[in-house]
C-alpha cells in the first residue's frame, strides 16, 4: 500500500471521526483528534492515537473555532486535516488558514468550494459548462415584486430556496401566486437567520421528484471519475433518512447521461476530492436521459458514502487521503463496475411519535447485527448528548439483488438493539416495508404522505412484558429452585412502568418449569420450556407452543432498573422501579410541564400565579440545533417554575408546575 502522511488531524467527532480513523489506521498513518468537554470520554477521543482539547461544549466554542483545529494540528506534527463532514468541511476561509499555516487539507481547494458554495453562482456555472439545471430565476434582484413575476413565468408551483442553504432551511414550495409573498419573505427569514444570507433563487418544483446524486472523485492532476449514483429520495423535512445505490428504475443511458453530466461538472471546477452532484430527477415516471436536473454540489465526503463503497469496494476515505497526498487516482473509469445493491439507514435518538423530538441519555446497552456494516461513534454506557446531532449509527447492508440487501435492512434493524433512549428503529423498519419503496416506486414526498401510518407504534405486547418480567426477577427453570414451594404455587408480582402507566402482572412458577403471566384485562399467557442463556430467553407460547425469542438487558438507572426487551424486532424499554424509592406511583402529569428532552430554556412565557389556557405556549426549549416550544398540559394557574432562561436541564425533570385542580 502506497504510503501517504505519517500523521493527520480529524477535525470532527462522532461517527466520521471514527471512520476515518480506522482507514487511517489500516494505513500506517497516526491520527489525531480533538474534543470539546462533552466528547472527552467519546470513542473517537480513544481511538486516536492522541487527543487534544479544543474548547466547551458548544460548537461555536470547539468545532468551529478553525484556529484552535490548525494549532491542534502544528502543536502533535500533523501534516493534514480531514473535516469530516459538517462542521467546517465546506468553509473555505478554512482552508486558505489551513494551506497558510503549511498544512494540507484533505479535500477540495477553497476556489472549488467558493465556485459551488452558493446555489445561484453554481447553477450559472453548471449552465455554461452545459450541465442541465432547473428552470428558475437565481439572479441578483431580489425585489419582491420582481420575483413574484418570475415565479408566474416559471409557472406553479415553485420552490423557493435560500442560495446559501442546506438542510432545508430557508426552502418553501408555493402552490399558487396568493401565496408567493408570505412564503417569500418566511424564507428570506430563515435565511438570513441560519446563513446570514436573506439571498433566494426560485425554480419550478418538479412533481414527484426524487433525489439522485452522483459520487465523483477527481485528483490534482486533472482527471475525475465517478463511481455511480445513489438514490436519497427517501427524506423527511429535507434531511435524508434511507439512501441506497444504485438507483432503483435506472437505466444505462440514464446512468451515462447523469454521470457524464457529474463528470463534466466536476471538471469545470478543477475538482479534486470526494464529491457529490447532486440532480432533481422527475420521477412522476420512467427515468429519462432528459428527466434529471443540477440542483447542488456537496464539495466533500458524504453521509451517504458507505452504500457507494459497498456497490464499487472502493474506501473513499483512502482514496481521499492518497489524492490528498499527490497520488492520482488509484482506479480509471472503466475499472470502475457496480457489485449488487447496498442500503444505509440513520438511526438516531428521536422519538417519531413524538414529531421525531431529539432524544438525549445514556446509552445503557447498544448492539447491532454482526452480518451488517454498522458505522458508530458511540457504544454501550455513552451518552447521547443535547450538544450536537443525535445520529446513534449507520446501518449498512450490501446484497447482490435489491430484494436480498432490503432484506437484509430489516433484518438488521431488527437486531438492533438499543437501551436508554427513544430512537426512530421503528421508523426505519417501517419504511422499509412500504410498499412503494419496496417495489422500487417512490419520490422525495412519500414520507410526509404516509406519515402517519409511518410513524404508528405497536402496543406493548404481553410477550414483552413477559420475558422482561423473567429477566427483571431472575427466574431461570435450570435452577433447583425454581418455582419451590412447602405448599401452594410460587408466585410473584410484578409492576412495571412503561410511557408514564403503570403495568402490573402476577407470575406463576410451575413445577414444570413453565411461566403463566396474568393481569387485570388481559389474558393469560403461558410461556413452557422456558431457556435462559445469558441475555436470550426462548419459550414456547400460546395454544400452539410456536417457539418465542427474546433478548433482554436489564441495567440500572438511579433507583430504578431498565429493562430492554427485544422481541419480533421491536425494543421496549420497561423501569422497574425499586421498592424502597417510594416511585411505584406515577405523579398526575396533568398538573405538571416536563423537559421533554435534555437541553437549554431559551424561552419562558409564563410566571407564578398567571392565569393559562390549556395548549398554551410556555417556554422554548432548544437542543442540537432544534427548538421545541413547551405547553400547557391543562388550563389552570402557574403554582411554580423551576427554571430560567439559560438553565441546562435534564430530559423528564419538572419545568412548570400547576396548581392542583379542585375535586368535582
Amino acid at each position: 500500500m502506497k504510503k501517504t502522511f505519517s500523521k493527520i488531524l480529524i477535525a470532527n467527532r462522532g461517527e466520521i471521526a471514527c471512520r476515518v480513523i480506522r482507514t487511517a489506521r489500516r494505513m500506517g498513518v497516526a491520527t489525531v483528534a480533538v474534543y470539546s468537554d462533552a466528547d472527552a470520554a467519546s470513542m473517537h477521543v480513544a481511538m486516536a492515537d492522541e487527543a487534544i482539547h479544543i474548547g466547551a461544549s458548544p460548537v461555536s466554542e470547539s468545532y468551529l473555532v478553525g484556529s484552535r483545529i490548525i494549532e491542534a494540528a502544528l502543536a502533535t506534527g500533523a501534516e493534514a486535516i480531514h473535516p469530516g463532514y459538517g462542521f467546517l468541511s465546506e468553509n473555505p476561509d478554512f482552508v486558505d488558514a489551513v494551506k497558510a499555516a503549511g498544512l494540507i487539507f484533505i479535500g477540495p481547494s477553497a476556489e472549488a468550494i467558493r465556485a459551488m458554495g452558493l446555489k445561484d453562482a453554481a447553477k450559472d456555472l453548471m449552465t455554461k459548462a452545459g450541465v442541465p439545471v432547473v428552470p428558475g430565476y437565481q439572479g441578483a434582484n431580489q425585489d419582491a415584486t420582481f420575483l413574484a413575476n418570475e415565479a408566474e413565468r416559471i409557472g406553479y408551483p415553485v420552490l423557493i430556496k435560500a442560495r446559501a442553504g442546506g438542510g432545508g432551511k430557508g426552502m418553501r414550495k408555493v402552490d399558487k401566486a396568493s401565496e408567493f409573498l408570505d412564503a417569500l419573505a418566511a424564507a428570506q427569514r430563515e435565511g438570513q437567520a441560519s446563513f446570514g444570507d436573506a439571498h433566494v433563487l426560485v425554480e419550478k418544483f418538479i412533481t414527484s421528484p426524487r433525489h439522485i446524486e452522483v459520487q465523483v472523485f477527481g485528483d490534482n492532476h486533472g482527471s475525475a471519475v465517478h463511481l455511480f449514483e445513489r438514490d436519497c429520495s427517501l427524506q423527511r423535512r429535507h434531511q435524508k433518512v434511507i439512501e441506497e445505490a444504485p438507483a432503483p428504475g435506472m437505466t444505462d443511458a440514464v446512468r451515462h447521461a447523469m454521470t457524464d453530466a457529474a463528470v463534466t461538472a466536476a471538471k469545470a471546477i478543477s475538482y479534486s476530492g470526494a464529491g457529490t452532484i447532486e440532480f432533481i430527477v422527475d420521477g412522476s415516471g420512467p427515468l429519462r436521459e432528459d428527466g434529471f436536473w443540477f440542483m447542488e454540489m456537496n464539495t466533500r465526503l458524504q453521509v451517504e458514502h458507505p452504500v457507494t463503497e459497498a456497490i464499487t469496494g472502493v474506501d473513499l476515505v483512502e482514496w481521499q487521503l492518497l489524492v490528498a497526498s499527490g497520488a492520482p487516482l488509484p482506479m480509471a473509469q472503466d475499472a470502475l463496475q457496480i457489485d449488487g445493491h447496498a442500503f444505509e439507514a440513520r438511526l438516531y435518538a428521536e422519538d417519531p411519535t413524538k414529531g421525531f423530538l431529539p432524544a438525549t441519555g445514556k446509552l445503557e446497552h447498544l448492539s447491532f447485527c454482526a452480518k451488517a456494516r454498522n458505522d458508530s461513534g458511540v457504544q454501550s454506557g455513552d451518552s447521547i448528548s443535547p450538544f450536537y446531532d443525535p445520529m446513534i449509527a449507520k446501518i449498512i447492508t450490501h446484497a447482490a439483488t435489491r430484494e436480498d440487501a432490503l432484506d437484509g435492512l430489516l433484518d438488521a434493524l431488527g437486531e438492533t438493539q438499543v437501551a436508554g433512549t427513544a430512537t426512530n428503529a421503528e421508523f426505519l423498519s417501517a419504511l422499509a416495508k412500504h410498499d412503494g419503496f419496496a417495489k422500487g416506486h417512490f419520490d422525495t414526498g412519500v414520507i410526509e404522505r404516509d406519515l402517519a401510518a409511518l410513524t404508528a407504534s405497536d402496543p406493548l405486547s404481553e410477550e414483552h412484558i413477559a420475558f422482561g418480567a423473567i429477566a427483571a426477577l431472575d427466574l431461570d427453570p435450570s435452577r433447583r429452585d425454581f418455582g419451590f414451594r412447602l405448599w401452594g404455587e410460587a408466585k410473584h408480582q410484578v409492576q412495571f412502568t412503561y410511557e408514564g402507566e403503570q403495568i402490573e402482572r402476577q407470575l406463576i412458577l410451575c413445577s414444570d418449569g413453565s411461566v403463566i403471566m396474568s393481569g387485570d384485562n388481559t389474558r393469560p399467557l403461558k410461556l413452557s420450556a422456558v431457556k435462559v442463556e445469558n441475555a436470550h430467553i426462548t419459550a414456547r407460547s400460546g395454544a400452539t407452543g410456536a417457539i418465542r425469542k427474546a433478548q433482554v438487558r436489564v441495567a440500572t438507572r438511579n433507583a430504578e432498573q431498565l429493562v430492554s426487551v427485544l422481541f419480533g424486532g421491536v425494543v421496549r424499554d420497561l423501569l422497574l422501579p425499586d421498592p424502597r424509592s417510594g416511585s411505584l406511583v406515577t405523579s398526575d402529569l396533568s398538573d405538571v410541564v416536563l423537559a421533554p428532552m435534555t437541553g437549554t430554556i431559551v424561552g419562558l412565557d409564563v410566571a407564578v400565579g398567571d392565569r393559562i389556557d390549556e395548549g398554551a405556549k410556555l417556554g422554548v426549549m432548544e437542543a442540537m440545533k432544534m427548538e421545541t416550544a413547551l405547553v400547557a398540559p391543562r388550563a389552570g394557574t402557574v403554582l411554580e417554575v423551576s427554571c430560567a432562561v439559560g438553565d441546562a436541564v435534564e430530559g423528564g425533570s419538572v419545568l412548570i408546575r400547576l396548581e392542583e385542580q379542585p375535586d368535582a
